[in-house]
């Protein structure tokens, strides 16, 4: 009996003492039930960052609404609804899906809701909602093709098999159809455009959006394979260890699902969809503002590329052996790299150092580092076929060395390589489409969003084609006629 007073003491004594401890810990707990830091962060902005590739409708698309182009979809509007539940406003970030997780892992957005999967290698970097859509695997093929395969997967063996890049449907091909060739692009609409002209013989798609394309395109037809196989969970993906916003999105998805908002946000993009207007009234202003921002884009670029390219030609022609090297090592790393590689880099890179640049000024800042080391090469060149006697004159005459290349060698050099600079410009405004990646609305990104959304994979393209011809014609004949001025002139 003294034995068990004794535990109880004791029992009674440890609990007084801890018990100002144990309020410590419940209070932690209850501070980190309330907020985490990417909550946190989202409530101080006020703003819910969206990141999405709007060429997947009817989840996110283009469409005109009220003569004005806005991203819509069944997606677009729960985003709406979320960043509402969590008392912010949404801001809508579009960019290409492979570019989606960067965006999401450097904070240039707040949360993905773009029809993305939760897979176990995507939640190894960031954490995922419950899911709020769980759609069949498909495989859209042309209808004139369609008896040649069955729901047997076998039936596709040593074919060639589209899906787009780093989608479930990519993996579903690679674990399920090892028979067949992969072919991964970036995004649905070329594909399409792919299958339309028979160079693969059938895309993984989910059902929702191989039905939006067989209801605008009577040339497809779905085979649905067996056994039948989910997609897999399609979920908001936000930043890893956000248990708290975690637990806010799932309240709000599960309010959406159940109230009925999804199914009757899911109809409303369909009729968004197939609503009964011209192309050119649809889509005319997705052009216009695409040939706008390519322009914009090379302007600056050539701007960046001119004075950059400038000083490291300097810097290359150069007697002092560290400004020679820097010269040296910058023309060649840039030219040995790919511009995709460069705009990816300074448009993550610079958020990881503290600048928060735009999708547009990172990639005209890459285009224009990118252009300055070809630039640098034109520019060098052109000194050295100014004859050196121009400079011994020049520094008989009394010039200092630099007052001698500014004055007198510099100026002869631009009439000798203005052919060269002007290509250099009409590179640039074709190499703009590169940037689309990272979510510029230059013209090739526009068009693409409206293969998406229009389900045309090839007509816009002609269109856009045109347009580069007008603008790379146009630019050559001008610049023609200033050369033969110049010439003109110095006779």
């Amino acid at each position: 009996m003294q034995k068990i007073i004794k535990k109880i003491m004791i029992v009674t004594m440890l609990s007084i003492i801890l018990m100002p401890f144990a309020g410590i810990l419940g209070q932690s707990k209850v501070s980190a039930a309330t907020t985490d830091p990417a909550l946190t962060k989202i409530k101080k902005k006020g703003t819910l960052v969206i990141g999405l590739s709007a060429d997947y409708a009817p989840f996110e698309f283009h469409a005109t609404v009220n003569g004005r182009d806005q991203i819509v979809g069944f997606e677009v509007d729960m985003a709406k609804q979320i960043a509402k539940d969590l008392g912010v406003k949404p801001v809508i970030k579009e960019m290409g899906f492979d570019g989606l997780i960067g965006a999401l892992q450097t904070g240039k957005i707040d949360v993905i809701i773009s029809g993305i999967n939760a897979t176990p290698e995507r939640e190894q970097v960031v954490d995922f909602s419950e899911a709020y859509l769980k759609p069949l695997q498909t495989i859209m093929v042309l209808k004139k093709d369609a008896s040649k395969y069955s729901s047997n997967l076998s039936s596709f063996a040593g074919k060639k098999i589209g899906a787009q890049k780093q989608t479930t449907q990519e993996t579903y091909v690679q674990d399920n159809m090892s028979s067949s060739t992969l072919v991964s692009l970036q995004k649905v609409p070329d594909l399409v455009a792919q299958l339309s002209t028979g160079k693969i013989a059938g895309i993984v798609l989910n059902e929702p959006i191989s039905k939006a394309y067989t209801q605008q395109n009577k040339t497809f037809k779905i085979i649905y394979p067996k056994p039948a196989s989910g997609e897999g969970a399609v979920s908001v993906a936000m930043p890893k260890n956000s248990p708290v916003l975690k637990a806010q999105i799932n309240a709000s998805i599960t309010k959406i699902v159940k109230s009925g908002k999804l199914a009757a946000y899911q109809k409303k993009a369909n009729k968004l969809m197939f609503a009964d207007q011209s192309f050119w009234a649809k889509y005319g202003n997705l052009f216009i503002k695409g040939t706008l921002l390519t322009l914009a884009l090379a302007a600056i670029a050539v701007v960046i590329g001119v004075i950059l390219g400038t000083v490291f030609a300097l810097f290359k022609l150069s007697p002092n052996f560290i400004l020679k090297a820097i010269g040296n090592i910058y023309v060649e790393y840039v030219r040995g790299t790919p511009l995709l590689v460069q705009a990816f880099m300074v448009f993550f890179g610079t958020q990881v150092i503290g600048f928060n640049l735009s999708a547009f000024a990172a990639g005209a800042l890459a285009m224009g580092l990118n252009s300055a080391a070809y630039v640098a090469e034109i520019i060098r060149s052109g000194i050295n076929s100014v004859d050196n006697g121009q400079n011994e004159a020049a520094r008989s005459l009394g010039l200092s060395k630099g007052k001698a290349m500014r004055y007198i060698i510099l100026p002869q050099a631009v009439k000798n390589i203005l052919p060269a600079l002007g290509n250099e410009f009409v590179t640039v405004i074709k190499e703009g489409s590169v940037v689309s990646v990272i979510g510029v609305g230059e013209l090739m990104f526009q068009t693409g969003v409206v293969q998406g959304a229009s389900f045309k994979p090839f007509f816009p393209l002609v269109i856009t084609s045109l347009i580069y011809f007008v603008l790379t014609f146009g630019i050559s004949r001008a610049l023609g006629y200033a050369e033969n001025r110049m010439n003109r002139t110095s006779r």
